[in-house]
């Protein structure tokens, strides 16, 4: 996990917020759980992106320390847990509607995916409020 000592000290909110959930691999795990419904450990493992196990558990750890994931037993597999966003996490709801926006109108490669960008579009509370819901 990482080491808190090392959290900015300007008093920055800009600082803070990155360093509570502003690295690419939190964000793209808080995409999995927000936008695509993914709960599990080896969910994440699977995303296109490619995340390292040993990076994957960082995150994972780091981003529940900071209170923005809660972690439960799989009721079907002890063994397991399952990952959701807590009420601090689904704040992140409007950030991460920004970036996508962003994304939507500055990526230009022919793979860019623009599904997401469209629902926005069409219904931006609505979108925001399914993600708020869970």
């Amino acid at each position: 996990m990482r080491n808190q000592n090392k959290m900015r000290q300007s008093g920055c909110p800009v600082a803070f917020s990155l360093d509570t959930f502003g690295d690419r691999w939190s964000l793209l795990v808080i995409r999995e759980i927000m936008l695509l419904g993914k709960t599990t450990y080896s969910d994440f493992q699977n995303i296109d992106e490619g995340i390292a196990s040993n990076v994957l558990a960082d995150r994972l750890k780091h981003l529940e320390a900071e209170g923005i994931l809660a972690k439960h037993r799989d009721p079907d597999n002890r063994r397991s847990y399952i990952y959701s966003l807590t009420e601090k996490g689904r704040d992140l709801a409007s950030i991460m509607i920004e970036i996508i926006l962003w994304g939507g109108r500055h990526d230009q490669r022919p793979q860019a995916i623009r599904r997401a960008v469209d629902e926005i579009k069409k219904d931006r509370d609505g979108f925001e409020e399914n993600i708020r819901a869970g």
